[in-house]
């Protein structure tokens, strides 16, 4: 239905979960393959309860533990939810995909400090990035382009919350716009309020001093998204901790450079190619922004020049690996029609 929708596909998608609820007693689900691939349900108790009853093999995707390693950035009651899907996840699992290798080390400790048992097998497969340019109406990237601030940008790209460090950006965007003026350069921040961002979003509401400088879009459609980030001065990442960090896959992807915290995955996914600063370095950052605002930046072209060679990750990629994986572990899958992703 996805692949070849047609003009009742809503009312079909929608009888989709009903017709499942009903047919569950009498569906061959013994030795089946059952994907979960976004931790959902995996806290609660009937999940297991299902596993054992249907007989399904589950190859689980997991994506991070930062609730686990890192619960101050997290609403409460979610560490306890998350132990009860990772506990899950390693007890149940026939195979386990990740993100990243950073994320499957984190997650092979877990496990052996969990149950000291070995681990389902388990393979590393990194999220692609879409072609947007390809996919979108003639001319809809070209009329967002015309509507992008004409001052130097920077962009950063995800929920608003506390491990994402928007609070230092915004500190440094406060002092640059009292020192700067009208030269200070444009902060766009393209991402909803989340959790854990109470000072983030008091400056966001009530510091003078960046109005004018700092947008804020917590809606943005792919044309937007793609036309801010390759316009761009740099996407900036100063993330405390992350399990993968697409945007900084999708701004490599652009031609687009990336400051970003020195984080172990970062460096996974773009080698030595990001100018890379201490999430707690605050004069570095401010200091490697106000360069890269720079029109004759040297250090802005010299990171263009690292990203030669760079190979982006791609959908197609992802799935050709996994489906040889699966293959490998005797897993059967039926055949279909393939995305062009």
């Amino acid at each position: 239905m996805l692949l070849a929708p047609g003009a009742d596909v809503r009312r079909r998608l929608m009888l989709l979960g009903p017709g499942a609820l009903f047919s569950r007693a009498d569906a061959p689900l013994m030795g089946g393959v059952y994907f979960n691939v976004g931790h959902t349900g995996l806290d609660r108790p009937g999940h297991a309860a299902w596993v054992r009853h249907t007989g399904v093999r589950p190859i689980y995707f997991v994506h991070d533990l930062i609730p686990l390693t890192h619960p101050e950035y997290c609403r409460p009651g979610e560490p306890e939810k998350h132990l009860k899907r990772m506990k899950a996840l390693v007890s149940l699992g026939s195979g386990i995909v990740a993100n990243s290798h950073d994320t499957l080390v984190h997650l092979e400790r877990f496990a052996a400090r969990e149950s000291g048992k070995a681990m389902a097998p388990s393979l590393v497969a990194p999220l692609g990035v879409a072609r947007v340019k390809q996919t979108l109406p003639k001319g809809t990237f070209a009329e967002v382009e015309s509507r992008l601030p004409l001052r130097p940008y920077f962009v950063m790209l995800g929920t608003i919350e506390g491990r994402k460090n928007h609070l230092l950006i915004l500190n440094i965007w406060a002092e640059m716009a009292r020192r700067l003026g009208a030269s200070c350069p444009q902060l766009v921040i393209i991402g909803q309020r989340g959790w854990e961002c109470e000072q983030a979003v008091d400056m966001l509401e009530r510091c003078a001093a960046i109005r004018g400088h700092v947008v804020e879009l917590p809606r943005c459609d792919d044309a937007q998204l793609k036309a801010y980030m390759a316009g761009a001065r740099a996407l900036l990442f100063p993330s405390f901790v992350e399990g993968y960090g697409l945007p900084l896959v999708e701004a490599l992807s652009l031609g687009t450079p990336v400051i970003a915290s020195d984080l172990t995955v970062f460096r996974e996914l773009a080698g030595e190619i990001p100018d890379y600063l201490s999430p707690l370095d605050g004069l570095g950052w401010a200091q490697l922004i106000e360069d890269y605002a720079r029109p004759e930046s040297a250090t802005r072209a010299a990171q263009i020049g690292r990203m030669a060679g760079w190979a982006t990750p791609t959908w197609r990629a992802h799935f050709a690996r996994v489906d040889a994986w699966l293959a490998e572990l005797g897993f059967t899958l039926p055949s279909g029609p393939t995305p062009n992703g």
